[in-house]
């Protein structure tokens, strides 16, 4: 096997588990990533699997779509998961990490995989080898998009948006207070309340601030601009990123009238994320708007939210459920170019594509998971040519096939869509459960 060869575009969450299920199977690999040579207009660290916009890979409950998916990940041997649990922060119900962390863990462990050759230069073609793995993610080079453009045909895009940062030290916490929603975790998150002026005043700015030029562009609703989200309607961010259910400020007894809430972005705890505030403001707006929320009158932003290009496929024409090209078996693509949305959902398809890129090479059956699965799912999803208007897809319990015998309650429904993932992923990958 030692002769089997296979190349990994990118370095991202999908290019270093991709990169890992195929150096496990015995097979060498040469991972490619431009850092630090080249950097895209959104990252900034040499490490890989840099996190661009939030810290968190949401939920961890089994009841929950994210949460079901990392367990299934954890089964079939996640590196990322792994670097996870060694950088995660408190975030109440949710696994967050401290990004610098999580990105040093992720590039050791590939570091000292002896199976892999890590070649930092641009990939401008795609590699002529024996199986090839693009995950170059979807801020993908202009060299490379052309590259497969002119072998695909046009790929589709929609922009997306990262929250701004502030410095611990600079939250006034005498308008702030430590709590969970409905008290679960350890008071994980920062609180910056509002009253119902203080909203108001704060809405009224943010609808009328300036903004960045953009092109056109269609924006994902996974991850709107709180601007655009506010020019919805007067209440729309405060039944959304503003909610406030859950929770009661300790100076008044009360919920208040909106809130929003701040997520450790390093373990240090000294800087912090302004959860939800994704934003396409220019950056001296973004610093009056914000610092209209009482808390964040003296706010100290180290990032303000930015606005990137991301890219993916038409991969229902494309891709087979197994990450491969439908009509060139040894090409796999893998993250979120190929139109899974999120974190983990990127980093799940690069263990499928990478596993599939093995099974290829060794002369194996492809591993195609069934919609029982949120992995199985999601490649179902991404391969369905019956869609009309093809667009990023998160993990979701709507996905899955549906229970013979549902429960009426949605959790007991939920969690029993996630025992009978869990008890087919086991059943079939025993030997590789932690």
């Amino acid at each position: 096997m030692a002769h089997l060869h296979a190349s990994v575009v990118g370095a991202g969450l999908a290019g270093t588990e991709a990169a890992m299920q195929l150096a496990k199977r015995g097979i060498r690999v040469t991972l490619y990533e431009m850092k630090p040579k080249r950097f895209s207009p959104a990252h900034f660290n040499e490490d890989f699997a840099e996190l661009v916009c939030s810290n968190s890979f949401k939920a961890q409950r089994l009841s929950s779509a994210a949460g079901l998916l990392k367990q299934e990940m954890r089964i079939l041997g996640s590196v990322c998961l792994c670097a996870a649990e060694k950088a995660r922060v408190p975030a109440g119900g949710a696994l967050a990490v401290d990004r610098d962390i999580f990105s040093k863990e992720v590039t050791k462990e590939i570091k000292n995989q002896e199976n892999i050759e890590i070649c930092r230069r641009e990939v401008t073609e795609i590699p002529k080898d024996e199986a090839v793995i693009i995950a170059a993610g979807p801020l993908i080079s202009d060299a490379l998009a052309k590259a497969l453009e002119s072998r695909f045909g046009s790929l589709l895009s929609f922009y997306d948006a990262a929250a701004p940062i502030v410095t611990a030290d600079s939250i006034d916490f005498d308008e702030a207070f430590i709590q969970s929603r409905y008290d679960t975790g350890e008071g994980d998150y920062v609180n910056c309340p509002m009253n119902k002026q203080q909203y108001e005043n704060f809405y009224e700015a943010l609808v009328n601030a300036k903004t960045a030029k953009l092109h056109s562009f269609d924006v994902y609703e996974g991850c709107m601009p709180i601007e655009v989200l506010a020019k919805r309607g007067r209440d729309s961010i405060r039944y959304g990123p503003l909610k406030p259910v859950g929770l009661k400020d300790p100076r008044t007894a009360h919920r208040p009238w909106a809130n929003l809430q701040l997520r450790k972005e390093n373990a240090a705890g000294t800087l912090f994320n302004l959860v939800g505030m994704q934003t396409n403001l220019i950056f001296s707006e973004q610093k009056r708007v914000f610092s209209l929320i009482p808390a964040l009158k003296n706010a100290e932003f180290v990032r303000y939210g930015v606005m990137h290009r991301n890219t993916f496929l038409n991969s229902p024409r494309l891709l087979n459920a197994d990450f491969s090209v439908k009509d060139e078996r040894k090409l796999f693509f893998a993250g979120q170019i190929t139109g899974v949305e999120g974190y983990m959902e990127s980093a799940g398809s690069g263990i499928l594509a990478g596993i599939n890129a093995a099974n290829m090479l060794l002369r194996e059956e492809p591993l195609k998971l069934p919609p029982v699965t949120m992995l199985g799912a999601l490649s179902a999803y991404i391969c369905d040519n019956t869609s009309k208007e093809f667009q990023p897809m998160g993990a979701a319990f709507g996905l899955l096939s549906a229970l013979d015998e549902a429960p009426k309650d949605k959790k007991l429904r939920y969690e029993a869509l996630a025992e009978r993932s869990l008890k087919y992923l086991k059943e079939k990958f025993s030997a590789q459960e932690d």
